[in-house]
C-alpha cells in the first residue's frame, strides 16, 4: 500500500503530512481494540517499569504469564486448560503440529484445500495452496482434502496425528466451514484417534461474534491455536490443550519444546489488558452490528457478488481482481484502508477494530460504496 505512519490511535491511522485514514482491516485482524488503546499502553508502561526479558520461557514464574494463561482458561472449555505462549501464530500452529505428532507417535498431518497456517515448515506442510508448498518440498508427510467434503474424511486413519482447520478461510476469500461437516470431522478424529487443532488466529478473540468460533460450532478441538489479536497489538501467540497432553513436551527429551522469547512478559501484560478490556465490553457482541452494516451498505453494490464470512471477518467478492485492486487504491486515496486477502485477489478484507463506532464504520462504507460506483 506505500502509506507511511507517522502515528495510530483508535480506528484512524496518521500519515506524517497529517491527512488520517480509516483503517478496516486492523492490521490483519490484530488490533481488535484499535490502535494505542490506553488500558493495553498503562499495562505495557507498569510491565516495563518491572523487567523485559530475564530467562527463557518456561523456567521462571513471571506474573504477567501466569495471570494471562490462567484468565484465558477460566474462558474457555475445561479441555483446554494449559497455555504455551509463543512468538506468533505460524510458531502456535507449529507448536501444535509437535504436540500432536509426539502424543500420537503417528507421522502423518492432515490440511485442506485454500488453508493457511502461516509460513514456516511445518505450517507450510498443512497449507493448501500446492504453489506455496512446492519450492520448499519435502515437507512433513501430509494429505491435504476438499473441505466440507464427507468422503473425505475417511483419508484421516490410524496413522494420522493431527488435522488442523481454520472455523473461517480468512485468506482464501472469508470461506466458512460448514458446522455439520465440522462436527463430522470431530467424530472422525475420534473414531481414530486423531488429534484436531483448531486454528483461530484470525477467528479468535471475538472477532466472528463469540470470544472463540469453536463455540458456534459446537466442537471443542484438541488443540486451539491463537495470535494476532491475542498480544493486543504486541507479537503474540499459543497453542492451547489438556494439561495431560501438553505434559507430552515434558519428557523424552525433558525440554521437547522451547522458546526463548515467547510469552514475553510485555506481551503477555498487553495481551491481558486487552482481554479484560475484550470481557468488560463484551466487544464481540459488537461484531454482528458490524457485519450488518457491511452487509446493508455493500450488499447489491456495483460488482459485489457476494459477501462471506461471519462478524467482523468478512469478504466483499468482486467480479474480477483488477477492479478489487482499484477499489484497494481509490479507497485508500479517499482517507480509508481496505485489504484484500493473501490467496484470492477479487476479495475485499473487511475486517475492522471492534472498538469501530457505527458513524465511522457508516463513514468508511460509503466512501467504499461511492468508489464500487465510480469504478464499476
Amino acid at each position: 500500500m506505500g502509506l507511511e505512519v507517522e502515528r495510530a490511535e483508535g480506528v484512524w491511522i496518521q500519515a506524517p503530512d497529517g491527512r488520517r485514514y480509516l483503517d478496516l482491516i486492523a492490521g490483519i485482524s490484530v488490533s481488535a481494540l484499535g490502535h494505542r488503546h490506553p488500558r493495553v499502553l498503562e499495562a505495557i508502561r507498569r510491565q516495563l517499569d518491572r523487567h523485559l526479558h530475564v530467562m527463557v520461557y518456561g523456567e521462571f514464574i513471571q506474573e504477567s504469564q501466569v495471570r494471562f494463561a490462567r484468565r484465558l482458561v477460566e474462558h474457555l472449555d475445561d479441555r483446554l486448560n494449559c497455555v504455551y505462549f509463543t512468538n506468533s501464530g505460524a510458531e502456535a500452529v507449529e507448536g501444535a503440529l509437535k504436540l500432536a505428532r509426539k502424543h500420537t507417535g503417528r507421522p502423518w498431518l492432515v490440511g485442506f484445500e485454500r488453508s493457511y497456517h502461516g509460513d514456516t515448515l511445518g505450517a507450510l506442510s498443512v497449507c493448501g495452496w500446492e504453489v506455496y508448498r512446492a519450492p520448499f518440498k519435502p515437507l512433513l508427510q501430509s494429505k491435504i482434502l476438499p473441505i466440507n467434503n464427507h468422503r473425505a474424511l475417511q483419508k484421516i486413519n490410524n496413522q494420522t496425528a493431527a488435522v488442523i482447520i481454520e472455523p473461517i478461510q480468512a485468506e482464501a476469500g472469508m470461506r466458512a466451514v460448514n458446522p455439520e461437516w465440522l462436527q463430522a470431522l470431530r467424530r472422525r478424529c475420534d473414531e481414530v484417534g486423531a488429534l484436531l487443532i483448531f486454528d483461530e488466529i484470525q477467528t479468535g478473540l471475538g472477532r466472528t461474534g463469540t470470544l472463540f468460533a469453536y463455540e458456534q460450532y459446537g466442537v471443542v478441538p484438541d488443540i486451539l491455536c491463537l495470535a494476532k489479536a491475542l498480544g493486543g497489538g504486541m507479537p503474540l501467540g499459543a497453542f492451547i490443550a489438556h494439561r495431560d497432553l501438553m505434559r507430552t513436551f515434558a519428557y523424552d527429551p525433558p525440554l521437547a519444546h522451547v522458546t526463548t522469547f515467547g510469552g514475553h512478559p510485555v506481551s503477555c501484560a498487553a495481551g491481558l489488558a486487552a482481554f479484560e478490556v475484550l470481557l468488560e465490553n463484551r466487544l464481540w457482541a459488537r461484531a454482528s452490528w458490524i457485519e450488518q452494516m457491511v452487509r446493508e451498505h455493500l450488499g447489491g453494490a456495483p460488482a459485489v457478488e457476494e459477501i462471506r464470512g461471519r462478524g467482523a471477518l468478512l469478504g466483499v467478492v468482486l467480479s474480477d481482481g483488477e477492479k478489487a485492486r482499484q477499489v484497494i487504491r481509490r479507497a485508500l486515496r479517499e482517507g480509508v484502508i481496505l485489504g484484500g486477502t493473501l490467496h484470492t485477489d477479487n476479495v475485499l478484507r473487511i475486517a475492522p477494530p471492534l472498538i469501530i463506532e457505527p458513524d465511522e464504520l457508516h463513514q468508511g462504507l460509503q466512501v467504499v460504496r461511492q468508489v464500487l460506483e465510480a469504478l464499476c
